[in-house]
């Protein structure tokens, strides 16, 4: 709409001001001065699309872009517009020697790569009515001298383009303004002007005749006036400035306003009632506010509305009955906001209406035929990600051609709806996950005619897939085709072509895949086509798409090995080829791949060494090379060169040696697994540097981690026991390290505790030795902790109890000893197979008991880090504490006699008194058990005591 209006006001500029100098030149003499220089000045340019080609003989009138009065034959306007986003562009300065051009009405320079500031000789050019610089200085400061242009009606400085921000200059001073009294179209959009400059009155109070307004991007305020006597004004813009206000009530004194631009900022509050106020008002936009009010019925009194947007807000309740009454409405945008309730049917009086977006609100009931009846000029209809079921009758017919019909998430299944065979012009369908349960209709290649966009995804459509063939286009939102988890079979008879993003993932298809290359899709970028079932190896003719940036294979059955000509698609940015046969040597020709940062080849039966082109792989941020059938040692220079790596999984292969030192140096790594190899050695303690495992969120970091939103990235780690699928949604969450099931040696070395932020740390299956670290509970954030099958001896520290999060343990088959921690979270896992394998482990949950001191010992203070050397030094000091007593007794009895002569007596005592009472309990056996007879009489007390002995133990 903002375009449509400047292109009107544009022509009638011209028809009043411009007609007199747009002529013929043909009959019309160059005037030689002049001509020598627009020469000058084209010495000043670097001119690389020829764009001056036609400057050259005597007759300057009928160069490109140089027009004459066709009276007395001076140059009178030089429009040399450049396209700079397409770099066709004059590059250079504006010569000085511009100034002789003296009668120049109309200068137009914009969209060119000029350097250095604004010539101030622009300000002496006294006959200038029209000047366009923007987009084309990069200078500091817009100079005061524009002011001398007295009879400038149109100045466009602006560097903010069809959403496009060009580096511009900063105004510090905006005084001068005031003296173009003639300006009627003033653009300054995205040069900076800040709130505290006073813009308001140079412009409103100063500039009677001033038409058009344009200060989007440029960081101003606006002030508390009530008041505005500025009744010339059509249109202002005002966009994209962050205002935090309410829309000011002042507004409502421009009344011959056509063009209010407010969007991208923050207003809020109640919208003001201009009814009757603005009966000229053709177009609103709101978008991209705060709004949180009820949809205002206020605006459903303006008439004249053309185009009404409130897209992006928190407006809420329903969508008034009275928007019918706006008869005139060709765009009505209110996408993303909280409206619920019913559509009004009186939406369906809007026979003008072309452009209708309603998606992601939660609108519900039935959308009939009524709501839609006279949409005679309907081309779009956005309905999508609202509860809403279509209910139209089979024969209906629409009274609409559309271009777009976009309803993802409304219910409209189970069948394709018929009314759409009708729709011939379609460019853009988006009808998934819509509960369509169908196969594809007869009639739906029909309407693909024109198709430049296609989304039937997440459904359950069944059947062969349909040829496609895309028409080309530049827009970066045509050429995608989304057919991805739905039930389609049989082979894919042709590659579609003219496409950019393909995806068929998650359905049925089967066989080898067709030919492609370049010419069938030279824009192609995308490529999905995992979980499905295609066979045969991976065909070399996708090496000749060179702008694929994204290739997914993963979870199919392509088998032998991985083309070497895959290094050729330098724009690769993800390779998944998980879940396949593949087979042999990874290509080295891979390194080429700079632009790579996820790389995932698990689950293949890939062999031989890491290839050491990979360290070419500067910008990779995940390598999963896990289950596959690598061999030799971990190379080192994944540490000094992959600095950017999250992600590293080596697990389930032949690796052996140590663990390098050098993967400490990835600072940002969050996710480690090196389980399941032959590694040996110890653990490095410098892994205790892993500084990405020692925060607890990085969302920020993988915010960013892929631009593309046709990829998930995912992993599969063994956690909790067993193996989860990890996508990208909680990977910023996880922090892992799995060493288990190797050959490590030694002790868990303390610095490992400074990883705070781990949510898993899995040892187990090595040949560990020593205490469990005291400081585990540091690790407060972890969910699991398997230490099992290793060698660890010694108590179970206390602080484990201090993992609050804690929901998988596994310290089973060690050498673990004394009373089981209890306590906190540790309490409730009470599954006794985790301390299983532990025999001098006791305490819930296992069934064996504590004696009293183990129960005392285990709770003697809180300070656990005492009580292995407690026990040593005990030990260690009642040898000599027994020697030194003893000695001390020999010596007593030895120098004192009188202690010598009582020990003795005492001792003599104690032996009668003990024979004294075995020789009567033996009387009294020998006569009431016959099995002692005899005993006693000439046998041995010996003998008699081992029949004693003997006697006991057969009647235990």
């Amino acid at each position: 709409m903002e375009t449509r209006f400047l292109l009107i006001f544009t022509f009638l500029f011209f028809q009043t001001f411009g007609l007199s100098i747009i002529t013929t030149s043909s009959n019309v003499i160059c005037i030689a001065s002049e001509r020598q220089s627009l020469l000058i000045f084209k010495q000043t340019l670097k001119d690389k699309n020829n764009l001056l080609s036609t400057w050259h003989g005597v007759e300057c009138c009928e160069w490109h872009g140089v027009l004459c009065d066709n009276q007395d034959g001076h140059v009178v306007k030089l429009d040399l517009r450049g396209q700079a986003s397409l770099d066709k562009c004059l590059k250079g300065e504006l010569s000085p020697s511009l100034q002789n051009l003296k009668h120049l009405r109309y200068l137009d320079v914009s969209m060119n790569d000029f350097s250095g500031s604004i010539p101030e000789f622009l300000g002496s050019f006294q006959c200038l009515e029209y000047l366009n610089l923007s987009g084309s200085f990069y200078s500091k400061a817009v100079p005061h001298h524009l002011g001398n242009l007295s009879r400038l009606q149109y100045l466009d400085l602006s560097n903010y383009i069809d959403g496009f921000i060009f580096p511009g200059p900063i105004m510090d001073d905006i005084t001068w303004v005031s003296s173009l009294s003639s300006l009627r179209y003033l653009d300054l959009s995205g040069i900076t002007i800040g709130s505290h400059i006073d813009w308001f009155h140079p412009i409103i109070n100063m500039l009677p005749s001033l038409h058009t307004l344009k200060l989007a991007f440029t960081f101003i305020s606006i002030p508390s006036i009530k008041f505005i006597n500025f009744t010339s004004l059509y249109s202002l813009d005002l966009s994209m400035n962050g205002i935090n206000s309410t829309i000011p009530i002042s507004l409502a004194n421009l009344t011959s306003l056509m063009h209010l631009n407010l969007n991208h900022n923050q207003f809020h509050g109640k919208i003001p009632d201009f009814n009757g106020m603005f009966s000229s008002l053709a177009s609103i936009d709101l978008s991209f506010n705060s709004f949180n009010t009820p949809m205002p019925d206020v605006l459903c009194n303006l008439s004249s509305l053309v185009h009404l947007d409130l897209s992006r807000n928190m407006f809420t309740g329903p969508i008034p009955a009275k928007i019918g009454l706006l008869l005139r409405l060709e765009d009505l945008y209110l996408q993303n906001n909280q409206l619920s309730g019913n559509i009004p049917v009186s939406l369906g009086q809007l026979s003008k209406l072309k452009n209708l977006d309603l998606s992601h609100n939660s609108l519900v009931g039935v959308l009939t035929e009524s709501h839609l009846a006279k949409l005679n000029s309907l081309n779009s209809l956005v309905l999508s990600y609202n509860s809403l079921p279509l209910n139209f009758s089979n024969g209906w017919i629409a009274p609409f051609k559309l271009q777009a019909f976009l309803a993802s998430s409304c219910n409209i299944g189970p069948y394709f709806p018929k009314w759409l065979q009708t729709q011939t012009n379609l460019q853009r369908l988006d009808l998934s996950n819509s509960s369509i349960k169908d196969t594809m209709p007869e009639w739906f290649e029909n309407i693909l005619s024109h198709i430049l966009y296609l989304d039937l995804s997440n459904n359950q459509i069944s059947g062969k897939l349909p040829r496609f063939h895309f028409h080309s286009s530049n827009d970066i939102e045509d050429g995608i085709l989304k057919m991805n988890s739905n039930k389609f079979d049989g082979s894919l008879a042709t590659f579609p072509s003219n496409v950019k993003i393909l995806d068929l993932s998650d359905n049925l298809l089967s066989g080898h895949l067709p030919q492609t290359d370049g010419t069938m899709n030279p824009s192609l970028q995308v490529v999905n086509l995992s979980n499905n079932r295609f066979i045969g190896t991976i065909p070399i003719h996708l090496c000749k798409v060179p702008s694929i940036i994204l290739l997914d294979l993963s979870q199919n059955k392509f088998s032998g090995r991985l083309p070497g000509c895959i290094g050729n698609l330098t724009n690769l940015s993800v390779i998944d080829l998980t879940n396949n046969n593949m087979t042999g040597v990874v290509p080295s020709s891979l390194g080429c791949l700079k632009l790579l940062r996820s790389l995932h080849l698990h689950n293949n039966k890939f062999e031989g060494d890491i290839p050491s082109s990979f360290q070419n792989l500067t910008k990779l941020v995940t390598m999963d090379l896990g289950n596959n059938l690598f061999t030799g040692t971990i190379p080192f220079w994944i540490g000094e060169k992959l600095s950017k790596l999250r992600i590293l999984n080596l697990q389930s292969n032949k690796f052996t040696g140590k663990i390098p030192r050098q993967i400490c140096q990835l600072n940002v790594l969050q996710l480690l697994s090196i389980a399941h190899n032959s590694i040996t050695g110890t653990i490095p303690d410098c892994l205790g540097n892993l500084s990405g495992m020692m925060i607890t969120n990085s969302e920020d970091e993988f915010a960013h981690f892929y631009y593309m939103s046709d990829y998930e990235e995912n992993i599969l780690s063994y956690m909790k026991g067993r193996e989860l699928h990890y996508t990208k949604i909680i990977l910023y969450l996880v922090a892992s390290l799995d060493l288990s099931s190797n050959n490590i040696v030694g002790e868990i070395p303390d610095a490992l505790m400074n990883l705070v932020g781990l949510k898993s740390l899995n040892l187990s299956g090595n040949l560990l030795k020593g205490q469990i670290p005291m400081l585990i509970g540091d690790l407060d954030q972890l969910e699991s902790l398997d230490l099992s099958m290793n060698n660890f001896s010694g108590r179970i520290p206390h602080s484990l109890t201090s993992l609050n999060f804690l929901s998988h343990l596994n310290l089973s088959f060690n050498n673990l000893s004394g009373t089981i921690p209890n306590g906190n979270q540790l309490q409730t896992l009470d599954d006794p197979s985790i301390y299983e394998g532990n025999n001098g482990l006791c305490g819930p949950p296992l069934l064996r008991s504590c004696n009293r001191n183990d129960v005392t010992d285990n709770h003697v203070g809180e300070d656990e880090g005492q009580d292995g050397t407690e026990g040593l030094w005990i030990y260690v000091g009642m040898g000599p504490g027994f020697v030194v007593g003893f000695m001390g007794l020999l010596g007593s009895l030895h120098f004192i006699r009188r202690w010598r002569v009582a020990y003795f007596e005492t001792l003599g005592n104690i032996y009668g008194w003990i024979t004294l009472l075995f020789a009567l309990n033996l009387a009294r056996l020998r006569r009431n058990i016959p099995f002692f007879s005899g005993c006693g009489q000439g046998r041995e007390l010996a003998s008699c005591a081992s029949k004693i002995l003997e006697y006991s133990m057969s009647h235990c």
